[in-house]
């Protein structure tokens, strides 16, 4: 365990195999195999011997908490970002978010249905005939449940 050289040359190609094949990615292969001597380095003092195995199921391990920690880290793309936040500053945009606010208040207690229809016909811009045909109803319950909505809205205020 003394020879740090010589462990490095008998495990490390196998370790960069495993760290290649579970990460698919060879720079993060490289970090891996690194971080996998650098652990079994620091606990040496706890280890009698090394084996073959104990440097597999430790790239092992290292390397599936690695793909946790990228799979928590990652976020939307930049473009993505960049064109929420572009749209979000168009007017047109901040109706929209003003009319989804006053719906949340104005559906607080009613059927999720009601919710849906309002959204489709009023945030989406949907006419009544492709709200119904969405909804898999007829235009007249479509128009009567906005009604309905429209007078609850109402008696709210």
């Amino acid at each position: 365990m003394n020879d740090f050289d010589s462990l490095y040359r008998t495990f490390g190609p196998m370790v960069l195999r495993r760290c290649r094949f579970l990460l698919k990615d060879e720079e993060k292969a490289l970090d891996a195999m690194q971080d996998v001597f650098v652990r079994i380095i620091e606990r040496k003092s706890r280890l009698q011997s090394v084996c073959a195995s104990l440097f597999y199921v430790t790239a092992t391990r290292v390397c599936l908490n690695k793909m946790r920690a990228d799979k928590v880290r990652s976020g939307p793309a930049f473009e993505t970002i960049a064109e929420v936040v572009s749209d979000a500053s168009s007017s047109e945009a901040e109706e929209k978010i003003d009319s989804g606010i006053l719906l949340e208040c104005i559906f607080s207690g009613r059927d999720e249905k009601d919710r849906e229809i309002a959204t489709l016909h009023y945030l989406d811009g949907f006419t009544l005939e492709e709200t119904a045909e969405k909804m898999k109803m007829s235009v007249s319950g479509i128009r009567k449940r906005l009604s309905g909505l429209r007078k609850y809205a109402e008696s709210r205020r």
